[in-house]
């Protein structure tokens, strides 16, 4: 008798399926990824030139970035274009946004993978804690300063690199800085991919018939130099006992490349994938309630709305249950 796990767990069953793949082409389509110099981003990369895409690469380190352009531009003798921005600071996620939309008219598939992992409190020139910062406000803001082209260029597709991680939980609205609560790594990094699962559904929900889709991945346990930015002891643990159990990062390639080009997903929208595989978040990352109030709250911090605003939103959804 086989065993049959409650819907919740059955990610750890989708992780050892059969992934899907497609024969589908992007050729001059025009593909923005973030955070791509290495690990999924760089293994996206590569299959995105074999599919025939203009990429465009955003990273924070120019050098890794132009090193990566000039071997895929060798390799596979597509165009590519490098845009550097450091996505701690909201002021570089819109400048590499103006620098975009300036130079391309229009944007066929916008892919945020650009991810941190910290195991120490740290706060960004905002002032807000960095992991929330960059996993989930700077994506965030980068998708609603390309929206408008994304719409213009439809049909056209958005993919935010998420994580099993926000199973882990973590997001508290009243203490995104982690001032009243001990802060632990794991759980600053599920609250910012729970915040940023909540608002691909509130995407979603403005977005259908618009021939824009958006859709959320987890990329597999696999290897990656999420981070390593810490001290001694996680270097240590990551490169000598993660390493040898992670899968390699060509499988997040492969899947995220069936999100952007097949065929078949050319609808489909509002979804968590575990890689290729359909699959249901944890039920606290499907509260739409809070998805509204963490949208509110991200167009606060990120400048896009003004001050206020969510604190009104949450006085009314009080006043209405």
């Amino acid at each position: 008798m086989q065993l049959k796990l409650p819907e919740e767990l059955q990610f750890i069953a989708n992780a050892r399926m059969v992934q899907k793949t497609t024969s589908g082409r992007l050729d001059g389509k025009v593909c923005i990824i973030t955070g791509a110099t290495s690990g999924v981003g760089y293994q996206a990369v590569k299959r995105l030139a074999r599919g025939g895409a203009q990429i465009v690469m955003v990273c924070r380190n120019g050098e890794k970035a132009k090193r990566v352009k000039e071997e895929i531009e060798c390799e596979f003798q597509v165009r590519m274009d490098c845009v550097q921005a450091d996505f701690s600071r909201f002021a570089d996620v819109r400048k590499a946004a103006g620098e975009i939309l300036q130079k391309y008219p229009r944007i066929d598939v916008l892919i945020n993978n650009a991810g941190v992992h910290y195991t120490h409190r740290t706060l960004n020139e905002n002032g807000i804690e960095i992991v929330f910062a960059v996993n989930h406000l700077a994506s965030f803001l980068f998708t609603r300063l390309l929206l408008d082209r994304l719409l213009q260029s439809a049909p056209a597709r958005i993919i935010q690199v998420n994580s099993q991680g926000h199973r882990f939980g973590g997001l508290d609205l009243t203490d995104l800085n982690w001032d009243k609560r001990r802060y632990r790594g794991l759980k600053s990094y599920g609250a910012s991919k729970i915040a940023q699962l909540l608002t691909v559904w509130e995407f979603a929900a403005q977005l259908p018939g618009s021939g824009v889709t958006i859709n959320a991945m987890h990329p597999g346990e696999v290897r990656t130099n999420i981070g390593m930015n810490n001290e001694w002891l996680y270097r240590m643990y990551q490169h000598y006992l993660l390493r040898w159990i992670l899968k390699d990062p060509v499988i997040s390639g492969e899947a995220l490349y069936y999100l952007a080009a097949a065929p078949e997903m050319a609808e489909v929208s509002g979804r968590f994938f575990n890689l290729t595989i359909d699959e249901k978040p944890a039920s606290h990352a499907l509260d739409r309630s809070l998805g509204r109030r963490v949208w509110a709250l991200s167009e606060e911090l990120t400048g896009l709305a003004q001050p206020g605003q969510a604190i009104e939103l949450e006085r009314q959804e009080t006043i209405f249950v």
